[in-house]
């Protein structure tokens, strides 16, 4: 491969199902309006990427579930993710050597618009602000369920992003706040987010808000038999190519539940002619300036062993929560 040492970048494709592969290519000098940044590091989207890696993306999304700066095409080879902290170089001047989070792919250095490039706020550590793109999904997702003081709201899946919720939901004046999985190991990370926990069984009722992420149907038809009278259920799964079987009869009409579907794809309706999505990211960046989200980060991996490691990483019960990625 021709080009200078520096200028050639080694990035993660996944190539068909259950195998990716690290790639090299050749990065042009930076065009104008374009900014060199070298990776720190990379989270993986576990739920999305888990079926990217599985060819389970419809077809009829393609579009839609392109990352903004991804390359190839569904559903192989492609260059995919959107959790990237990196360091912006050979920027002369105040810019040189800043960190920044972008929504790029995992790759070890590449050429970003400028106005792509969001500064790290003060107190989100380049580890912790890998958490961007999740806690921007879990923002979205409480403005889309209408969250408020004093709402009792339970969320079921403690994944990242339903941790993040809960997280969200417990800084509500006077919230009654319960992350509900059936895994009890989950227990310790709703103590250190300041919220209750509780297993499938001893789940609160009759409550105001229930988000839904744990990518189950079960779990989905649980959220339904936990919400109160006119509750709204918040859908946050996504079952990529994959059908759910629901019921919809006994009392879902005459208790008149709201079911919803929150998508980070879309700013939400309430805040929709004010905030742009560099806004709502740059506010999602704000909120991790608190220590204690580090309890969701796994330890890191090294990009070189990432084909390897991820079918461990993916893999449904691994415990693994947001698997950070070193450059």
């Amino acid at each position: 491969m021709s080009g200078r040492a520096d200028d050639v970048a080694r990035s993660l494709w996944y190539v068909e199902p259950g195998r990716a592969e690290i790639r090299e290519e050749v990065l042009p000098p930076p065009a104008t309006g374009e900014l060199r940044v070298r990776a720190l590091h990379s989270a993986i989207s576990r739920g999305t990427e888990a079926l990217v890696q599985a060819g389970r993306v419809p077809e009829s999304e393609y579009d839609r579930m392109r990352a903004p700066l991804m390359a190839g095409t569904f559903p192989f080879p492609v260059k995919y993710g959107y959790a990237m902290v990196g360091r912006i170089e050979d920027r002369p001047g105040a810019l040189d050597g800043e960190p920044v989070f972008a929504l790029h792919p995992h790759q070890s250095a590449f050429n970003l618009p400028t106005g792509a490039a969001i500064p790290l706020p003060a107190g989100a550590t380049p580890q912790r602000a890998v958490l961007a793109a999740n806690m921007e999904t879990a923002l979205n997702a409480v403005w889309d369920a209408g969250a408020g003081p004093a709402d009792r709201i339970a969320v079921i899946g403690v994944g990242v992003v339903g941790a993040l919720v809960g997280y969200l939901c417990g800084k509500l004046a006077g919230a009654d706040v319960t992350l509900v999985d059936i895994d009890p190991s989950r227990a310790g990370i709703a103590a250190a987010l300041g919220t209750k926990f509780a297993g499938p069984s001893k789940a609160p009722r009759e409550c105001d808000i229930v988000f839904h992420t744990s990518g189950n149907a079960q779990g989905l038809a649980m959220a339904i038999d936990l919400a109160g009278d006119e509750a709204t259920i918040v859908e946050m799964s996504w079952y990529g190519s994959g059908t759910v079987g629901l019921a919809l009869g006994g009392a879902f009409h005459s208790r008149r539940l709201k079911l919803i579907s929150s998508q980070v794809g879309q700013v939400a309706p309430s805040r929709r002619p004010r905030w742009s999505h560099k806004r709502r990211l740059a506010a999602a960046l704000a909120l991790l300036a608190d220590p204690v989200l580090d309890v969701l980060l796994a330890p890191a991996v090294a990009f070189d062993d990432l084909p390897a490691e991820l079918p461990r990483i993916l893999k449904g019960g691994s415990g693994v929560l947001c698997q950070i990625v070193n450059y």
